[in-house]
């Protein structure tokens, strides 16, 4: 049996060899783009047909197909502060801007937590004159802490 990394390498040189994009994944597979793209990273069990689907248009075999069904270790990176240019950017909004985030949900919702759970993420490019613009939409539920 392969790891779920080890299916993650798998699905990013098959994308090389075949040409196939994350958005025509998502499509097959019938699930969300940013949610297929993390699940075929690693991060999110799929169904046995969502896997089959997957591993079918990226031409992997069942072993693989099986490593995405695999309940996922959720969150790990190689290293404490990431030190991949584009994760560490986002590493960097939240140290900057995650105080701010806290306490406009503690002063907007009350005493809680946005869901990683419960969770929906977009990203998009979009033009704009002074140069395109990256848009990420974070919506998560909004969980009240209950003592």
């Amino acid at each position: 049996m392969i790891s779920k990394q080890q299916a993650a390498e798998a699905v990013r040189h098959a994308k090389a060899v075949t040409g196939v994009t994350w958005e025509q994944l998502a499509e097959a597979v019938g699930r969300p783009l940013v949610w297929t793209t993390a699940a075929l990273l690693g991060q999110h069990p799929m169904s046995k047909e969502e896997a089959a689907k997957a591993a079918a248009l990226l031409e992997l075999g069942d072993d693989v197909a099986l490593a995405f069904q695999l309940q996922p270790t959720r969150g790990g990176l190689d290293a404490a502060v990431p030190v991949d240019p584009t994760i560490y950017r986002l590493y960097e909004v939240i140290q900057v801007y995650g105080p701010a985030i806290k306490e406009l949900i503690h002063e907007q919702c009350g005493d809680g937590i946005m869901s990683a759970i419960n969770f929906r993420l977009d990203v998009k490019r979009v033009p704009d004159p002074a140069g395109d613009r990256v848009v990420i939409t974070m919506d998560g539920k909004y969980l009240p802490y209950q003592w």
